[in-house]
Formats: C-alpha cells, structure tokens, sequence
C-alpha cells in the first residue's frame, strides 16, 4: 500500500480475490493519499499470516461518502490475518484500533475496517 502500486495487487492476491482487493485499495488512496502502513510483527504458521501494523494518513478525499475532513491519524493499530494457498491471499480478515483516531476521521476508519481485507470484519475466523 505505501508505494501506491495497484499492479501488484495481482501478484499478492488469487485472482478470485484481486479484483476486490483493488476496489478497496484505490478508493482508500485517493481518499488518504498521504497512508503509510509499518509493519510491526509478522507470524507465521502454516498457510497463515498474522501481522501487526499501524497507519497513519489524512483524510483529503470522500471516502465511502463521507466528505473529506483533512483530519490526520497517527500509529492506529491494525491486526490483519491473511490465509495463502499457492502464493497467494485467498482469504483475509483485519481490525483496526479506530477509537484512537480523531473524531472526524473516525467514520471513515470504521467504514474501512468493515471493508479491509476484501472480507467484512464481521467474520468470525479465517476458514481453514
């Protein structure tokens, strides 16, 4: 996500999955141009990823309707698990520590965490 590249979108997810990841990830750019994910902790087993990030960004641009409101955050907490096969995500879940945003860029977080990782954050479990 930091270098803006959509194109490795294909390379990184299964096709079944690439296009919706894309649906999400340029959107998401435009409306926080300025987004810088760290990675703080990545864990492996398996076919199964589990990673630790925190981002930052400003909110410059309508993301999911709601208006741009050039608040920024700093470090929000991200966990996001990532299932492979071949390669590949072919599954995806993630949660983000969205009360530590500002209040006006918190609406927005809240509708990207339903949303991130192709998958809604509802889900339960990563199948598998």
């Amino acid at each position: 996500l930091n270098g803006g590249r959509l194109d490795v979108i294909d390379e990184l997810y299964a096709p079944e999955l690439a296009d919706e990841a894309k649906a999400w990830i340029a959107p998401f750019q435009r409306s926080f141009p300025d987004m810088r994910m760290e990675v703080i902790e990545l864990v492996a087993e398996g076919d199964l990823v589990v990673g630790r990030f925190t981002c930052s960004a400003t909110h410059t641009g309508t993301w999911l309707g709601h208006a741009p409101t050039g608040s920024r955050f700093e470090g929000i907490d991200e966990v996001s698990f990532f299932r492979f096969q071949d390669g590949r995500i072919v599954h995806s879940w993630g949660i983000e520590d969205n009360p530590r945003a500002p209040n006006a860029a918190r609406t927005a977080l809240s509708a990207a965490t339903y949303i991130r990782g192709v998958r809604p954050a509802a889900s339960p479990a990563i199948p598998g």
